[in-house]
């Protein structure tokens, strides 16, 4: 049951991450996978700075801080193919 509430805080970074970023949803599946990969960079990135998030809060909003990271690298790549052609 525990894949099932990983997908659910997934959705919910990758929503939200989208919404403060681009400013609309993507998508339910592409809204799930970037809060995912969101969620092992954020935890990933907070785990640097020393912080571990234990309750589901803190797993939120780590993945929020991670799907954010990575829609504004993945949007550095676009504007490059962009301005390319």
């Amino acid at each position: 049951m525990f894949w099932l509430w990983y997908l659910l805080i997934g959705l919910v970074a990758g929503w939200l991450a989208n919404l403060i970023v681009r400013g609309s949803g993507a998508g339910l599946l592409l809204n799930i996978i970037i809060g995912i990969i969101g969620g092992f960079l954020g935890g990933w990135l907070v785990g640097l700075l020393g912080w571990i998030p234990t309750t589901t809060f803190g797993a939120l909003v780590a993945s929020v801080i991670g799907a954010i990271v990575l829609l504004c690298i993945a949007s550095l790549f676009a504007n490059r193919k962009s301005e390319r052609y």
